[in-house]
């Protein structure tokens, strides 16, 4: 996407067009609508990644494939189909994703691919040894069949993906988009981890009889509520690795557990990190086109949580390929696309846990007219006494809730709008019912509402640690983000006060009327003032609708040298926390904090790029 903000502009990744004025990406043609315009129906079912596909005899695995046409149900397998190429092993179903390679290090891999698609060969990647040397194709005419071998000895997490017409993986559109999977060489002994490929498929689309444009992400060929729903008991580890096989990035965000990033890779190589100590932690993790990770995490809590994709239109309900009336009453309370449903049980009954005084505060959500322009606002304001602020009184972005490590908290939601909301603790390790999805956290006795206008919510947590967390809405996401429904989430070491002239909090949001960034609620932004002599603490939290981008500070060109502290509220290793080039990808979802100077008077600036290319500009007074 590119975003504006006056003269300047952040670029980052394609924002496709949401119900109320995005440029929506192109999407699908929906079978059901032109039965007489597509191949005989050949099915192609969903793949869970649970079974390695072909015959392994004698450290020899042999896979026949078949690239075909066919039809792809991403919801319901009674609701509406898709025409795509996809892969399956010769004489079985065609599968979304293709067939899973699962292999331990050592073994010998043969794959002899049938090409039964017209319209050019099929160039196949990914089928080589992932020694990082570079990557192997494989051309197959059409209706032809080719082999393809290599040794398998590198441990890690791949993929193959296939393209008609010499394309990238991220050109692919339409019917090659899905012709994707999964390749794991485990070391010997290893258990098997839970595979998840993400897939979008574009084109143009067709819903009780008018066209649109839409788009469909999918997890292992799904979209959610369709998507495999997980059980965990608490005490679980859970070990899961993804690929995103799209054309766009995906912020992937698990709710209010940390997970250990342990590789990150792509098609070709990939990098399992070092010791544990060395390993970082996240709630949120940036995958590119075209790259994996392997994760782990515990389930420490009962109930219910969700995993998904931070790209607000990787999420809306309005994703379903179906016609979809957003002013539908619980509507948009929903999600689609790239979503995990997660229960943990509890391991045994737990006993109450002793009553403490918290500390209580109330949030109000509210409105301000013509707040952008001629456009509403919503924002939230922060009550500091017995008087409530005016119903009109917002910030945008929120102000900043700070809190205490291991102080108990009840902070009182209440709902000044026209329409419901409710807020999510993000990246705060709480009880499932305060998590701030409705209708889903909490279990299945008491699980959370929406907070009607009017109405108020009260959630109660202890933050288990100091660091920089965000709070935004769960609800009708797009349109109330944008809005204004999101701030800072602050918690400090016990002692510790919060002093702005050296803490300072950066919040990067998004309008969609005019495309622009929000820099701390503003699309100019303001001179953040240092002080010469002192050590500032700066605190990024981004949460615009999409995208992701390059955050650096310089001093004319040059970039300076600043000491990374924490991802997502969560200290990283002492090892990471060395000066390093001021400089750090970011991403929808992510909070990163920084120790920068004490450095000498002047001018410097913030700018967020991609590559050589400058799109925004925020000032930096040192006085």
């Amino acid at each position: 996407m590119t975003l504006k903000a006056g003269p300047a502009t952040f670029h980052a990744d394609q924002m496709p067009k949401h119900p109320l004025g995005h440029t929506r990406l192109l999407a699908l043609l929906l079978t059901a609508l032109f039965p007489t315009q597509l191949p005989a129906q050949v099915p192609i079912l969903a793949n869970d990644n649970r079974h390695p596909a072909g015959q392994l005899r004698g450290g020899i695995l042999v896979l026949r494939l078949e690239a075909a046409d066919g039809i792809w149900h991403p919801e319901a397998e009674d609701s509406a189909g898709l025409h795509v190429a996809a892969f399956g092993e010769q004489g079985k179903a065609l599968t979304n994703p293709g067939p899973v390679v699962l292999v331990p290090a050592g073994t010998k891999v043969r794959v002899i691919l049938r090409n039964t698609l017209a319209d050019g060969p099929l160039v196949v990647h990914g089928l080589g040894d992932h020694s990082g040397a570079g990557e192997d194709s494989l051309v197959v005419p059409s209706g032809e069949t080719r082999s393809a071998e290599f040794q398998a000895v590198t441990p890690g997490t791949f993929f193959y993906w296939g393209t008609r017409n010499g394309s990238t993986l991220k050109a692919r559109r339409a019917v090659d988009t899905q012709l994707s999977g999964i390749i794991v060489v485990d070391p010997p002994g290893a258990r098997p981890d839970r595979l998840f490929l993400m897939g979008v498929w574009i084109d143009s689309v067709n819903i009780a009889g008018t066209r649109e444009e839409r788009e469909v992400p999918t997890i292992n060929g799904k979209m959610y509520p369709f998507t495999e729903p997980f059980t965990f008991t608490v005490g679980d580890t859970v070990r899961w690795r993804w690929i995103n096989a799209s054309d766009r990035v995906h912020p992937m965000h698990l709710h209010e557990f940390y997970f250990r990033v342990d590789s990150r890779g792509d098609a070709v190589r990939d990098t399992v990190y070092g010791s544990r100590g060395a390993r970082r932690w996240a709630v949120t993790e940036t995958m590119q086109s075209g790259t994996t990770m392997a994760i782990a995490w515990v389930a420490e809590r009962p109930g219910n949580w969700l995993s998904h994709c931070h790209i607000l239109f990787h999420v809306s309900p309005d994703l379903h390929l179906g016609a979809f009336d957003e002013h539908a009453p619980g509507a948009m309370e929903h999600m689609s696309g790239l979503v995990t449903a997660i229960m943990v049980r509890p391991a045994a009954p737990r006993a109450a846990p002793t009553p403490a005084t918290p500390r209580r505060l109330r949030l109000l959500a509210q409105s301000h007219a013509r707040w952008f322009g001629d456009s509403l606002g919503m924002g939230f304001a922060l009550q500091e006494g017995p008087a409530e602020p005016a119903p009109d009184s917002i910030r945008i972005p929120g102000p900043p809730i700070v809190l205490t490590r291991g102080e108990p908290a009840a902070i009182t939601v209440v709902n000044h709008l026209g329409e419901p909301t409710t807020v999510h603790w993000h990246g705060m390790e709480l009880e499932s019912y305060y998590d701030g999805v409705p209708g889903l956290s909490g279990d299945p006795l008491r699980l959370a509402p929406t907070i009607a206008p009017g109405d108020s919510f009260v959630a109660r947590f202890t933050p288990p640690r100091a660091g920089t967390f965000i709070y935004h809405t769960h609800i009708d996401d797009v349109r109330q983000m944008e809005n204004g429904l999101y701030g800072p989430l602050l918690v400090l070491e016990p002692g510790d006060t919060f002093d702005p002239r050296h803490d300072h909090v950066i919040v990067i949001g998004s309008r969609d009327e005019a495309e622009s960034v929000l820099w701390n609620g503003r699309v100019v932004a303001d001179t953040l003032t240092l002080t010469r002599d002192a050590r500032a603490r700066l605190r990024f939290v981004v949460i615009p609708s999409a995208g992701d981008a390059e955050v650096a500070l310089l001093q004319d060109t040059t970039v300076l040298t600043w000491t990374p502290l924490s991802k997502d509220g969560r200290d990283l290793p002492i090892g990471a926390q060395r000066p390093r080039p001021s400089s750090q990808r970011m991403a929808v979802g992510e909070t990163y904090d920084f120790l920068f100077g004490p450095v000498a008077p002047g001018v410097l600036r913030f700018v967020l790029r991609d590559g050589a290319s400058v799109f925004f500009t925020a000032p930096v007074r040192v006085r």
